[in-house]
């Protein structure tokens, strides 16, 4: 064997090899191929399962708003098994698999509800790279955070809102708004709510006829007996007895009905503006306390801060139409109601930790009336307005509505008073009273969610 010419001849061919390489763009390409399929591949499954996770989004965010509703009600395995219900229900994306759904409520520095899903989602293309599924995950929160609610519920219930089912939608609307607000607190004194029903007067509760700041002066004048009565009552003032020669016999404070009229002077509004503002009574200073009327139209009694929701709604149901409107009057005693003084006890001390909303919802019907001075509604819409500057400069947020069913102009009084435009509502139907509530409803839970 040629040794030597066989090793040329070798040679020569891997010479002939190395210089014919056309063929190997193709192999090359051939090869870059699979990684190019794999990397458009990956990223079609990708954007499918990305799919698939922002409908799990939606289905968590939406089940933790409608679990926030009555978490604070429910069992740990009530929970979990509504959360899982619900999901279920808005989640509609069969190519998830293997879907898991967990949610935990704590209240550990504030209220916390979680709620999480899993699943799996099948690949098309990267199977080939050895994936057969993706899996994709979410969490959704609601956080109760450091703020909390009080709240004055400032109800005219005059002779008018017997008209037009007023009444009975007012009723409706404020028990839902209740609901609402019970369902935002996540523990006893989160939320506190007051209900001042108002007329001409306020009942201010006929069990305080031994309360020290309750001017007697008025009442004693006015009820009472006169000793040149015979069968008739003739003489039922103090000041027509004294006329005729007779001996006045104020009666017993204990039929006091309960209603007192402005804070003020007998014959006009005091020097210290006690109508307007939350001055707190002196029994030293007479313009400071409140002054006994046995009204005939005298509405149910005030109930202070609480959180006795059936209490409240039981007293909401009771309410009746009856009287003239001073809006003024029923406004003074919400602010009252938020800072203490007179009947209307301390509310509970502010905590370090916590963030308070004091809010006032007043809602009329129509224009005032009457007050304890005036039947003019100029001079007491005045007075009114001097309260409203009063109560949003004291950093009250104050809600107002004026239910029109009569066409009478709009209320500019009430409009003026609202802390801002979108607070304000003139509503032309009683049944819109409802929806109007519960706007205000839902805007004041939301100050108690952080997330």
């Amino acid at each position: 064997m040629d040794t030597k010419g066989f090793f040329d001849r070798m040679r020569a061919r891997l010479r002939e090899l190395r210089d014919a390489n056309g063929a190997n763009v193709t192999v090359t390409f051939a090869l870059a191929t699979i990684p190019m399929i794999g990397f458009v591949g990956a990223a079609v499954d990708y954007s499918h399962a990305n799919s698939v996770k922002a409908a799990m989004q939606a289905a968590a965010d939406s089940t933790a708003l409608m679990l926030s509703r009555d978490v604070t009600t429910l069992t740990e395995g009530q929970v979990q098994t509504k959360a899982s219900e619900y999901f279920k229900a808005l989640f509609n994306r069969p190519e998830a698999t293997g879907l898991g759904i967990t949610a935990t409520y704590t209240t550990t520095d504030g209220a916390l509800l979680k709620v999480g899903a899993t699943a799996n989602v099948k690949t098309s293309f990267m199977a080939v790279m050895g994936y057969s599924y993706m899996t994709v995950g979410v969490e959704s929160q609601v956080k109760w955070g450091n703020s909390r609610l009080r709240v004055a519920l400032v109800l005219d219930v005059t002779g008018s809102m017997a008209s037009d089912g007023k009444m009975t939608a007012m009723k409706t609307a404020a028990k839902n708004l209740l609901t609402q607000l019970k369902n935002a607190a996540t523990k006893n004194g989160d939320v506190y709510v007051s209900i001042i029903a108002f007329n001409k007067d306020v009942n201010v509760g006929k069990s305080n006829f031994n309360a020290t700041w309750i001017d007697w002066t008025e009442w004693d004048a006015n009820n009472g007996s006169c000793s040149k009565d015979t069968k008739k009552k003739e003489y039922p003032t103090q000041a027509k007895c004294l006329a005729v020669g007779g001996l006045w016999t104020p009666d017993n404070h204990n039929t006091w009905n309960g209603c007192v009229v402005d804070r003020g002077g007998y014959s006009g509004p005091s020097l210290l503006n006690t109508d307007t503002n939350v001055m707190p009574p002196n029994i030293a200073v007479k313009d400071t306390l409140f002054a006994a009327e046995q009204y005939g139209s005298c509405p149910a009694p005030v109930m202070p801060l609480s959180y006795q929701w059936q209490t409240m709604a039981n007293l909401i149901d009771s309410l009746n139409p009856a009287g003239m409107t001073n809006q003024g009057i029923g406004l003074a005693h919400g602010w009252l109601s938020l800072v203490g003084g007179g009947p209307y006890p301390a509310p509970p001390p502010e905590e370090p930790n916590y963030k308070y909303s004091k809010v006032i919802i007043l809602m009329s019907d129509g224009l005032n009336t009457q007050n304890r001075w005036y039947s003019s509604a100029s001079q007491i819409d005045a007075r009114q307005s001097i309260t409203c500057n009063n109560v949003k400069a004291a950093g009250i947020t104050l809600y107002t509505i004026h239910v029109n069913t009569d066409g009478d102009p709009m209320s500019t009084l009430l409009k003026n008073c609202a802390s801002g435009p979108d607070k304000f509502w003139m509503l032309t139907s009683a049944n819109q009273l409802v929806s109007t509530f519960q706007q205000i409803g839902t805007a004041l839970s939301n100050l108690r969610v952080a997330k």
